[in-house]
């Protein structure tokens, strides 16, 4: 029997290079990169198109997905909501929020007590068109009190509607479970963009994630798309990560992005600096791969 054809190998690079492929070079991805077209100007009334970043295991690099999209949308001259919708609150604390110190959150507006506006909740970041929806600890409690809401799956999609005519573009940072949080992030949203990190465990979990956004599909939200898959924490130096990237294009083909974000220090000194890497480390390979998939984002939308 003939052996399994393998993809064409990119040219090595460090992990703080830029992606840098000309049009029709081959990738990480062993494809041919695309020839990404220039931003446009983003188009007036602000369209609020709604994307879930969701994975169900922890530590894929959603949460810094999530901010540093977010921050490379923003540079695109989008106006860029983040909603943290993790108890954790890492969203938050990743661009320089103390979850503790908070007098509102998300669950503010999720579970109300009292009469609470969004305007209430909404904060601005240090980042020129980034708003952020803080959460902390006291969202842990919503799974429990949303149970016993009518059309509780919609309660998240009700809390955008008042705001999604200001934005472009609102990025669902995830809780790392498929709980009720969760299906309002997806009932909500028109595309769910899946962070994958490129070790074996991450990969086996996304055939739930996948089961869990085709039922979605089917009862909640005919319209949810998958926007595409965004290989994170990838070791070109690891053959294991090279197999598992192989892998992971094998499953989901087309739908994985072409941008390949790297491990790299830069991104866990981001968090403690409580900025986005396009701010931190404006020239590093983090942030031109941020840039990169933003650019992608943008093609696909």
């Amino acid at each position: 029997m003939a052996g399994k054809a393998t993809r064409p190998k990119a040219a090595g690079k460090d992990a703080d290079d830029e992606p840098g492929y000309r049009p029709g070079e081959i990738d990480e991805t062993g494809r041919p990169w695309p020839d990404l077209p220039e931003p446009q100007p983003p188009r007036r009334p602000p369209q609020g198109i709604i994307i879930a970043l969701t994975n169900q295991k922890g530590g894929v690099g959603k949460t810094t997905t999530a901010i540093n999209l977010g921050a490379a949308l923003a540079e695109t001259g989008r106006q860029v909501l983040l909603v943290d919708l993790d108890p954790q609150g890492s969203l938050s604390i990743g661009l320089g929020i103390n979850p503790h110190t908070l007098q509102r959150s998300v669950y503010d507006l999720l579970i109300p007590r009292g009469e609470v506006s969004v305007d209430e909740v909404i904060m601005a970041s240090n980042v020129d068109g980034l708003d952020i929806l803080p959460a902390n600890i006291d969202l842990s409690a919503a799974e429990v009190q949303l149970v016993s809401e009518v059309a509780r799956e919609q309660t998240l999609t009700r809390v955008l509607d008042k705001v999604k005519g200001r934005y472009d573009i609102i990025l669902i940072d995830c809780a790392p479970s498929l709980g009720l949080l969760t299906i309002n992030a997806l009932t909500a949203a028109d595309f769910v963009l899946i962070p994958l990190e490129c070790e074996f465990f991450a990969l086996r979990g996304v055939a739930l994630l996948t089961d869990t956004i085709a039922k979605v599909q089917e009862r909640l939200n005919s319209n949810l798309r998958v926007l595409g898959v965004a290989p994170t924490m990838f070791d070109h130096r690891t053959l294991h990560a090279r197999e598992v990237l192989e892998r992971v294009l094998d499953a989901f083909d087309d739908q994985v992005f072409h941008t390949v974000i790297r491990r790299t220090i830069k991104f866990p000194e981001t968090t403690v600096a409580g900025e986005p890497i396009t701010t931190y480390a404006s020239a590093s390979g983090g942030a031109q791969a941020y840039r990169s998939l933003a650019r992608e984002v943008l093609a696909r939308l």
